[in-house]
């Protein structure tokens, strides 16, 4: 029996998906109130659903009967302060549960983190699975939170657990729906025609779910992998989906302090009414983010070829609109 978390999200969708095709048999858990999936939806006879929290041990551990292999994708991502307290419960506090449950029920962990986690390269050196934090104060809430759940895995790793860690570029492809990285493209359907000075690490949902699947059946452990298919400018990522769009309008580049600005804006205007998300420091250091990420380990340990990112903004494209 294998095991997934985070099922109704993106990525643990897809992965889902492919596994019941192989014909798995698959256990999935959900919070109560998820919804499931659309891509899911045909497959839910072949599906056992569990009502189940990561926060909660024992709906977890019901969960985890006669379960060796567990793919854990749930996670919150938030850049919200207001957020920090339930992101850092969710994705520390529930992946130690995992981890835990793994070492009791003698289980193989592949656990997905982030390039988020990965840490800083040197000048003008693309980032690798070698790089590690130095220092916490360099680092946004959500990327805090994906390093302290991926050190419970190697926590794990060191009392003897199977496991393996990916850590994904921006994931797009079909089913991405308007939240996450889909807003970026309905940001760009509906309008915006402004770039950032970055760039942007992206892969496939597919590839993600298919090396993650292979990962899993390897006798590899105790290692981790950047999933990254292309790295792409902001401009010529935006460029790109409103090509896919068949939008002809100009784009225009943005400038860092006009970005500080807005978030220093949208902080007063929370002050005054609230509900005002989005835009905070985090998102736009990100923005202007001019790392480069590799996938020479992945490429050299499965023999894996990405799917082009233009063709994966095409279908993200033909899927939303």
């Amino acid at each position: 029996m294998i095991l997934i978390t985070g099922a109704t999200g993106f990525l643990g969708a897809e992965l889902t998906f492919q596994l019941i095709k192989k014909g798995e048999r698959v256990r999935c858990t959900k919070r109560i109130n998820s919804e499931i999936p659309s891509i899911l939806l045909p497959l839910e006879d072949k599906i056992e659903w569990v009502n189940a929290d990561v926060l909660d041990l024992s709906d977890l551990e019901s969960a985890f009967s006669e379960v060796k292999k567990v793919y854990h994708c749930a996670a919150k991502v938030s850049f919200d302060k207001k957020d920090e307290k339930l992101m850092n419960a969710v994705n520390v506090e529930g992946t130690a549960n995992i981890v835990n449950l793994c070492l009791d029920f003698g289980a193989k962990l592949v656990h997905v983190s982030s390039i988020a986690a990965i840490g800083n390269p040197k000048a003008n050196e693309p980032v690798t699975e070698k790089n590690f934090w130095d220092a916490y104060d360099k680092n946004g809430r959500y990327a805090i939170s994906k390093y302290r759940s991926e050190m419970e895995v190697w926590r794990g790793i060191e009392e003897g657990l199977n496991a393996v860690i990916v850590n994904p570029s921006v994931i797009i492809g079909e089913n991405v729906g308007t939240n996450g990285s889909g807003q970026i493209f309905s940001l760009i359907a509906k309008g915006l025609r402004y770039y950032t000075a970055g760039n942007i690490g992206l892969v496939d949902v597919k590839d993600v779910a298919a090396n993650m699947i292979e990962l899993m059946a390897s006798n590899i452990s105790g290692e981790r992998f950047i999933l990254n298919a292309e790295n792409y400018t902001y401009e010529k990522f935006f460029k790109e989906i409103a090509a896919a769009y068949g939008i002809t309008d100009s784009f225009k580049s943005i400038a860092k302090w006009k970005l500080k600005l807005a978030v220093k804006a949208s902080v007063f205007a929370n002050m005054l009414v609230g509900n005002i998300n989005g835009l905070t420091k985090e998102v736009v250091s990100a923005a202007f983010n001019q790392t480069r990420y590799t996938n020479d380990k992945i490429k050299t340990a499965l023999q894996v070829q990405f799917i082009p990112v233009s063709e994966s903004i095409k279908c993200t494209v033909q899927e939303i609109f």
